[in-house]
């Protein structure tokens, strides 16, 4: 697997993990929401890295889009 491939799919688990974090936080409802918080902004962060990394990798041509025919 390239390694960009592999960078993508560690952001995306990363993302997954974030938000479930958040999810705990708000489950169990210990009243200082400064956790959840920090995690969803995590979230977001890792999110808009993820795009800007997706954006890099396809303009340098280290992915490329498929074509969806039938």
């Amino acid at each position: 697997m390239p390694p960009i491939k592999l960078l993508v799919l560690l952001v995306l688990g990363a993302i997954v993990v974030s938000l479930g974090v958040a999810l705990y936080q708000l489950a169990t409802g210990r009243g200082d929401s400064s956790h959840m918080l920090r995690s969803l902004t995590v979230r977001i962060a890792l999110s808009v890295a993820l795009f800007i990394l997706l954006m890099l990798a396809w303009r340098m041509g280290l992915i490329s889009p498929h074509d969806v025919s039938n």
